[in-house]
């Protein structure tokens, strides 16, 4: 039997994820899910692969979403209250509505320091509204661990160290499908009470090179082992992207039905 073995979201696009038991699943994702983001000075989204220290950053949010706790290594802490209606700022960041609210002076000085780039910290405004606009063929990241022990044993015989499922930054990592690469082959699937379905092939980029939990870039695997095999005319493939379509509440341990095939 398939089941939910691991459940994360990220607050803030390219930082550290939150492990949790339980979460709300809508239209647009995991609650709370990719919420904020950084930005550079001209508006577009900094990533990790110009700012890898960004993947040591930890974000907490609190009090339903009232405030949000920052931290990192050797940058010490910081609460804000999480600026809802603020002034927008013009932004590049994939699917928001070219704005995003900004954090902050505060928010924006401490996050600049932490990882040795000048950045602003911004929400997305109305997130409901892309909700609202059709279904989101990107909301939840599927990746399951057959999937990923193929190719931990694919890079094994090439003689370089295995990466951990954080390398790839799934919202729901699945247990139990002897098959590696089923979630490619999903067309809905029940998990728990919520119903999502595929959305896209998951490309992958230069994230995927960089250790999580340090914040550097440790290259080249495992993009150098999926060229091998599982090369699209975008770049390498690995593990689903979703929409979903009924809402709910998912938890680890839930079971995960196939209801539909590709």
């Amino acid at each position: 039997m398939a089941t939910v073995h691991a459940l994360t979201f990220y607050p803030i696009k390219g930082c550290a994820g939150v492990a949790v038991e339980r979460a709300e699943v809508t239209p647009t994702g995991l609650l709370h899910d990719r919420l904020f983001a950084p930005v550079g000075p001209d508006g577009g989204i900094v990533w990790q692969g110009e700012a890898p220290k960004l993947a040591a950053v930890r974000a907490r949010v609190l009090h339903d979403g009232a405030k949000l706790e920052l931290s990192a290594p050797g940058a010490g802490g910081l609460v804000v209250d999480v600026v809802v209606d603020g002034a927008a700022r013009p932004v590049e960041v994939e699917k928001w509505p070219g704005a995003g609210v900004d954090q902050g002076d505060e928010a924006a000085e401490w996050l600049s320091e932490a990882i040795g780039t000048p950045v602003r910290l911004v929400r997305e405004p109305a997130r409901e509204n892309r909700a609202r606009s059709g279904i989101d063929p990107t909301a939840l990241h599927v990746l399951s661990l057959s999937t990923l022990d193929d190719l931990n044993a694919r890079i094994a015989e090439r003689g370089a160290a295995r990466v951990p499922m954080d390398r790839f930054r799934p919202n729901i990592v699945v247990g139990g499908w002897s098959e590696p690469h089923t979630e490619d082959r999903v067309a809905r699937m029940a998990v728990g009470d919520v119903e999502i379905g595929f959305g896209e092939p998951a490309i992958r980029c230069a994230v995927t090179l960089v250790d999580q939990v340090t914040g550097v870039r440790v290259g080249p695997e495992p993009l150098r082992t999926l060229a091998d095999y599982r090369r699209e005319t975008e770049g390498v493939s690995f593990g689903l992207k979703a929409a979903v379509f009924g809402t709910g509440e998912i938890a680890v341990g839930d079971e995960v039905t196939v209801t539909e095939w590709r």
